[in-house]
This record gives structure tokens, sequence and C-alpha cells, in this order.
């Protein structure tokens, strides 16, 4: 369902229809468990689906990165857009199942190797901000889908717009010394929520909570903190 915020006129009056303000859904308590991914975001109250007309599948994320998302949405279509979220919150088990999976494809590669092949695109379980419901992937998963046509004026439109409603891309190009994962023009953080998620990350979690799955030995080799978790554009280590 959509819903739009406009000017009804009729031929006396023009109402103007205002926008609620967006109720905030940051956990007031933060845990470990949380911010590693190992919980049920389904049984979560701070996590909602999203509607079939703005997914691909089925989709939980943050309730208030949801309603931002919505206005987002709303907009974008005024101006031809049709935002579509691909994929959002995973948990520890579902990142597990992706990281296993590609662990086993690059089974020919060595371990240190075989871990920075798969971080390319995909963070280790424990240190995905998909676990926290704030960051969702949009449209396409390849860059090259918006280098023209349709998935150019999307990028554009996410580019020029995105930040207003909160969303802000994590993992731009590495010109200005970015390190981590590679180019990511699909992935978009809720900032207003995810900032404060980061900043207890830093602030709790150390490499022995890393585990639990195949190549988690090699996290503190890889500098997976410090290069990865904290590999963020400037302009999103900047919000406040």
């Amino acid at each position: 369902m959509e819903i739009h915020n406009e000017n009804i006129q009729d031929s006396i009056n023009v109402i103007k229809v205002e926008e609620k303000p967006i109720k905030s859904y940051y956990k007031s308590s933060i845990d470990k468990d949380f911010i590693l991914g190992k919980y049920s975001y389904k049984e979560d109250t701070t996590f909602t689906k999203v509607k079939p007309i703005h997914s691909s599948k089925l989709i939980y994320i943050n309730k208030e990165a949801y309603k931002s998302f919505q206005k987002m949405y709303n907009q974008a279509q005024k101006d031809g857009i049709r935002l579509i979220i691909v994929s959002g919150t995973r948990n520890f088990n579902e990142q597990k199942f992706i990281w296993e999976r590609k662990w086993e494809k690059y089974k020919s590669l060595a371990p240190l190797k075989r871990a920075k092949k798969i971080l390319e695109f995909s963070s280790m379980p424990t240190t995905s901000r998909h676990h926290w419901g704030t960051d969702i992937d949009l449209i396409n998963l390849t860059n090259s889908y918006f280098e023209r046509g349709k998935g150019k004026k999307e990028y554009e439109w996410l580019l020029k717009n995105a930040n207003d409603f909160g969303f802000y891309q994590v993992y731009t190009n590495k010109i200005n010394g970015r390190t981590g994962y590679n180019l990511e023009k699909w992935h978009w953080s809720y900032l207003p929520l995810a900032s404060k998620y980061l900043d207890y990350y830093n602030e709790n979690i150390t490499y022995e909570d890393i585990n639990g799955f195949k190549g988690s030995e090699l996290a503190e080799e890889v500098k997976i903190i410090t290069e990865y978790v904290n590999g963020i554009s400037n302009k999103t280590k900047e919000f406040e």
C-alpha cells in the first residue's frame, strides 16, 4: 500500500496533509547478542516485515528505518524511480550460511586469500551491518547495473536524495583511502540508528567475540574490525 502526502484541493480550500514525525525504534538496551546478530529479528518488537510492494522477497528491517524508507520510496516514485529492497536483516546464522557457502566455493585458495576473496563483498558473521536491521540492499546487487540506463538514473537519485531520509551509501569507492569491502552501490544504511550501533560495536566487541564459523580464526589477521567493520565512507563516519 502506498501513502502519498499530497495537497488536496477543491474549489474553496487547499488542505495540507502533514507528515507525522517518525517514532524512534532504537534499542535502548543494546547488548552483544544483538550487535553480533545472535537473536531472532522475527521475534524482536523493534523489527517489522517489509510489505511486498517494497521488496523482492520476505524481508524484515527495523521499524524506524522502514518508516523512513517508505517516505523515501514515495518521493522516489513521484520522481519516476522505484526503489525495491532486495536484502535486509540477516542474523548470525543467515550470514554464516552465506560465508560458509563461499568458504567452500574458494577452497582451492590458501586460508588468508580465501578469507580476503570472500570479504570483497561478504561479511564474516558477527561483523555484518545487516545484523542490525538498519542496512538494506536496493534494486540490484551488481555495480555495473548502476552504471547505465535505468540503473544509473536510480543511483543518481539515491546520491542526491537518500541522505535526506537518513540513508547513506557506506561502501563507496576507495579513492580517499577507504579500506575493507569493495564498492557497493546498492548498500544503504540508516545512520540515525546504525551510527549508534557501530559506536557500541567499537566500544564492546573484541576479536574474542568473532567466532563460531569456518575461518573465524583469521579475523584478527585480516583486521576485520579496523579494516572492514570500520571501513566505511568518510561521510558515514562524520554522521552525527
